[in-house]
């Protein structure tokens, strides 16, 4: 078992940027060592699913074949 005085002191005197980048991993492990973390990579949605729950999906209507009726030469600024 880690001497958690001795990790305790190591943290406190190590440098601002340190100490940030240490709680970002202890973030990372949480996520990765949760009860409920790992198992459920292959039951989340996919991006499409997330879109369509929040009625980002079919949200606007647009001309048929906008990208190509809407071509117009561009002259560049002079």
């Amino acid at each position: 078992m880690p001497k958690f005085k001795q990790i305790y002191a190591d943290i406190n005197t190590s440098p601002e940027e340190a100490q940030i980048l240490l709680f970002e991993f202890i973030k990372l492990l949480k996520k990765c060592y949760s009860k409920s973390g790992p198992e459920n990579h292959s039951e989340e949605k996919s991006l499409y699913e997330k879109f369509e729950e929040t009625g980002l999906i079919g949200c606007c209507s647009v001309k048929k074949n906008l990208s190509t009726s809407n071509l117009t030469e561009t002259k560049p600024a002079s």
